[in-house]
C-alpha cells in the first residue's frame, strides 16, 4: 500500500485505527508502519514523521506487548526516530522497553534519568549498558540502582564514572565490596580529580577503599589535593558523531513540544557543547549544515546575531559561546570579545539582521541573480 504523505490526514482512514478493528489487524499495522518508516526516515520531513509518530501511538494502546517490543526493535538503532511513541516504548514493560534502552541514541540524559528514577531494577539495568553511559547518567544509576546493577555499569567500560557519579559511587562502594573491586578495575577513571569533589569524611572513605582494594599509592592520593581536573566543563571541539546524536536527541525533544529556553539553558549549564549548538539552530530553524559552517569557519559574528535572537541571557550566552563545538577552541580574548558584542546588540536588532540573513539564504540561485 502506498501512503500519500503530502496530505495531513494521510494516515487517519486507516482501518486499524478504528476501535472496531480486531487486534491482528492492529498488530499487523503496527509492524507494518515501523517497518516501512524504517525504510523513508531518511526520506521524511517533520510533518511525516509526525504522523507516523500520531499512528504509532495509537497502535500502541490497541497492541499486546509482543508487537510493542517487535516495534522498539525496529526504532532502536534509528537515529532519527518519532519522539513520543520513543519515549512511550522506552516507558513500557522491560521486556518492551529493552531495545531502546540499551541502544536508542535518540533518549536523551534527561529522558533516560526520568526513566531511571521512575521505572523498575530492570530498566535502570538496561541503561548500565549503554553505549555511553555519560557521568550524569551513571550518577543517577549510582544513586537509585541495586548493588548488582551497579556492578553492570562498573563493568561496562563505555560508562562515564566522572564527578558527578564518582562520589555516590564511593559511598556504595564503602558499603559493598563488589563494587569496590569492580571501581580497582577502572584504569580509565581519573580518580585524582573525583577526589577532588569530595568532602572531608568521603576523603577518608575513598583513601580507605584505596589501600584495601584499589592498590594506590597514598602519596598519589595527596597529591590529588593540588591535581584540578573538570572534563566536563573543558571546551571542547566538533564532533560528527556527537554532533548527529545531539542532533537526533535534540529534534526528538522537538517532536514532543519540549524544546524551550529552558532546555537550551539545561544543556548550557550541564555543558552539553553538541545539544546546545543543536537546541538554538532548532529553535531558530536554521538548517544543521548551516551551523556547522559556522563552527567550522569560526563565524562567532553569526552565531552571536543568532543567540540574541533567541533573546538568551547574558549569563547563557556567555556559557553557550564558551562551550558550543568550535572546530578549534576559542581563546579566553575571544570569548570576552563576543560577550561584549552580545551586550551592546539589542534583540529588536538581531531580529531584523537574522531575518534578512534569513531570506537572503533561503533565496533561490535564480532569485539571487536577478536581483543582482
Amino acid at each position: 500500500m502506498e501512503i500519500d504523505h503530502s496530505k495531513g490526514t494521510a494516515f487517519s482512514n486507516f482501518r486499524a485505527l478504528n476501535h472496531d478493528s480486531s487486534p491482528a489487524e492492529c498488530e499487523h499495522l503496527i509492524r507494518n508502519m515501523a517497518t516501512l518508516f524504517s525504510h523513508v526516515v531518511d526520506r521524511c520531513d517533520d510533518e511525516q514523521i509526525s504522523q507516523y509518530d500520531d499512528v504509532l501511538c495509537q497502535l500502541a494502546e490497541l497492541v499486546e506487548s509482543e508487537a510493542r517490543a517487535e516495534v522498539a526493535k525496529i526504532l532502536a538503532p534509528l537515529s532519527r526516530a518519532p519522539g513520543t511513541v520513543v519515549i512511550k516504548l522506552a516507558h513500557d514493560e522491560v521486556e518492551v522497553a529493552a531495545p531502546l534502552l540499551e541502544f536508542s541514541s535518540v533518549l536523551s540524559d534527561d529522558d533516560l534519568i526520568e526513566i531511571i528514577e521512575s521505572q523498575t531494577e530492570g530498566h535502570r539495568a538496561a541503561i548500565a549498558g549503554r553505549n555511553p553511559v555519560t557521568d550524569r547518567v551513571s550518577s543517577s544509576i549510582c544513586d537509585h540502582a541495586e548493588n548488582e546493577t551497579i556492578v553492570k555499569l562498573m563493568e561496562n567500560e563505555n560508562a562515564v564514572i566522572g564527578p558527578e557519579a564518582g562520589p555516590i559511587l564511593i559511598s556504595r562502594a564503602a558499603k559493598d565490596a563488589t563494587i569496590a573491586g569492580k571501581m580497582a578495575h577502572r584504569q580509565d577513571v581519573d580518580w585524582r580529580s573525583i577526589y577532588e569533589t569530595l568532602d572531608h569524611a568521603s576523603k577518608r572513605v575513598f583513601t580507605q577503599l584505596a589501600r584495601t582494594h584499589m592498590k594506590v599509592d597514598q602519596a598519589n592520593v595527596e597529591a590529588a589535593k593540588n591535581v584540578v581536573v573538570n572534563k566536563i566543563k573543558e571546551q571542547v571541539g566538533f564532533n560528527a558523531a556527537e554532533w548527529n546524536v545531539a542532533w537526533g536527541q535534540v529534534k526528538a525533544l522537538s517532536d514532543r513540544r519540549k524544546l524551550d529556553m529552558s532546555a537550551l539553558e539545561r544543556f548550557c549549564r550541564f555543558s552539553y557543547a553538541h545539544h546546545t549548538a543543536a537546541a538554538i539552530a532548532l529553535m531558530l530553524k536554521i538548517k544543521p549544515d548551516v551551523m556547522v559552517k559556522w563552527f567550522a569557519g569560526q563565524d562567532v559574528g553569526a552565531f552571536t546575531v543568532a543567540a540574541r535572537a533567541l533573546d538568551m541571557s547574558s549569563q547563557s550566552f556567555a556559557k553557550a559561546i564558551a562551550i558550543v563545538p568550535w572546530r578549534e577552541k576559542l581563546g579566553t580574548n575571544d570569548l570576552q570579545l563576543a560577550a561584549a558584542r552580545y551586550e551592546t546588540l539589542s534583540y529588536h536588532d538581531a531580529r531584523e539582521i537574522f531575518e534578512m540573513w534569513r531570506a537572503h539564504s533561503f533565496r533561490r540561485p535564480q532569485q539571487k541573480a536577478h536581483v543582482a
